[in-house]
């Protein structure tokens, strides 16, 4: 496997982590009464109201998978910026 396989295996990990990171927010939405999906369609995930903790439930337990929520989001960003980084050394 060449440094591109690499490279792609990267990214879907990235991308594992960032379905993992959606996934905790629908289970925040869920437990937060004013982010609930009442309507019965489905919709995209409120991702910018849970990572600013806007509208999201109080307690100790929905806070924890917030912040995990956060940390999760955090990994995939400096995951591209470094998979970004070592692309362009590799292209010099």
């Amino acid at each position: 496997m060449g440094i591109y396989g690499l490279f792609g295996v990267w990214a879907l990990a990235i991308l594992a982590i960032f379905i993992w990171a959606v996934r905790l927010s629908y289970k925040i939405e869920g437990r937060s009464p004013d982010l609930h999906n009442k309507s019965g369609f489905p919709r995209n995930a409120m991702l910018l109201h849970t990572v600013t903790n806007w509208k999201v439930a109080r307690d100790d337990e929905t806070q924890a998978m917030r912040r995990r929520m956060n940390l999760l989001l955090l990994v995939v960003l400096a995951g591209f910026a470094l998979m970004g980084l070592a692309i362009r050394w590799v292209d010099r």
